[in-house]
């Protein structure tokens, strides 16, 4: 599979609001961009997010996996709840510079009020508690929040420079999701993993923090309100880091016939419709000829192998909820092609188990782009 998803281990929402600068929300369903109005002055108080995904994952993922170069996508599906939003507004994304907890709180459980014990990060501190440490101050090549008089340095501490910010417009017109290329990032942390086999020595994997831009300074005015999934969601719109990489391979039998017009009838003929998310088969497409040119033969023209041009993709749908997980991706959802057919493989371990997924064939020729919607589907089980 040239599409590969990976889960966040750990994702919360810190707030600079002073009533909520120790509050640590690590197993709410939602992550939230806030801008809070200030109790006893007229200041809005930013929120941002923390994710991050596992070292022994991504690692796995880069060195088993993977083959050549690749690309990577951090994507949040916002919640149906967004308020009081600006026109338009810039989202950023850094790597942080430090590791921190994600605490077991929700978001009205205020820290040591009714015997209840804070834990996790918060605005103030990477962990909460009775050992509650803060967040690091300032060193050479990182930013960190804003100062004054009714807010300390805090909010995080995060890494800048070239390839270490991601942003992404988000206009009020438009969809609110959240899908961060973050390849640059993500080179740089498999570089600290894979140092001891002799790659550069990269920065550590301390996950991302998600904020506005200029959250610091945008404080006069309100900038609404962003709600995104968290990995505690009970949907399947958990944040994932997609890692995609071309696998493709086409080569064609002697003499091929390849489809580059007119209409044809497509299959998959060894769907066996239930995966474990062990397994990771090769679906083989089956491909011919509508209306066949007449010949005068001793044998079928159904049994000859057909193939399909080499722009040819997969997608993947959730079957219920119309869901597009997989695009068709002109580089990382190419068919392949060998003596015996069309064909590509699916990697089932990163998609989620329960759900039934659809599977759509693009097939572009000299007609144009065509699309194969035949019902194809399958289901990941445990």
């Amino acid at each position: 599979m040239a599409y590969y998803f990976l889960y966040p281990s750990k994702d919360t929402t810190i707030y600079s609001h002073p009533y909520r600068q120790d509050l640590n929300t690590g197993i709410v369903e939602t992550l939230s961009l806030a801008s809070e109005k200030g109790a006893t002055d007229d200041l809005y108080y930013p929120s941002r997010m923390l994710l991050k995904f596992k070292d022994s994952e991504l690692k796995e993922t880069l060195r088993d996996k993977v083959s050549g170069s690749f690309s990577a996508n951090l994507k949040l599906y916002t919640t149906e709840y967004s308020q009081n939003l600006p026109v338009s507004q810039t989202i950023e994304l850094y790597p942080l510079y430090e590791d921190w907890e994600n605490g077991t709180q929700r978001y009205l459980e205020r820290p040591y009020n009714n015997g209840v014990v804070g834990n996790g990060a918060s605005w103030l501190y990477k962990n909460n508690g009775t050992d509650a440490t803060s967040w690091s101050n300032l060193v050479t090549g990182t930013t960190a929040s804003f100062s004054g008089s009714t807010t300390p340095v805090s909010g995080g501490l995060w890494y800048t420079g070239s390839g270490f910010e991601s942003t992404q417009s988000i206009e009020i017109t438009h969809d609110f999701d959240l899908n961060f290329n973050v390849t640059d990032q993500v080179q740089k942390f498999s570089s600290s993993l894979f140092a001891s086999q002799g790659y550069p020595d990269g920065i550590p994997n301390n996950g991302f923090i998600i904020k506005r831009e200029n959250d610091a300074f945008n404080n006069l005015t309100s900038q609404g309100e962003l709600k995104y999934f968290s990995i505690d969601t009970n949907t399947i719109f958990s944040p994932t880091l997609a890692i995609k990489w071309d696998d493709s391979s086409y080569v064609t039998s002697s003499g091929a016939d390849i489809l580059t017009s007119g209409k044809i009838q497509l299959n998959i003929s060894n769907n066996k419709e239930t995966y474990r998310q062990t397994e990771e088969p090769t679906f083989r497409i089956n491909s011919r000829k509508q209306y066949p040119t007449r010949t005068f033969t001793t044998s079928s023209n159904y049994l000859n192998i057909n193939y399909l041009t080499s722009a040819s993709y997969y997608s993947i749908e959730d079957y219920t909820s119309k869901e597009v997980i997989v695009p068709f991706d002109t580089e990382f959802t190419k068919l392949s092609a060998d003596s015996e057919g069309m064909y590509f493989k699916l990697n089932m371990q990163g998609l989620q188990p329960e759900r039934y997924y659809r599977l759509l064939i693009r097939h572009d020729n000299n007609d144009g782009i065509n699309i194969y919607d035949d019902n194809f589907y399958f289901k990941i089980i445990r």
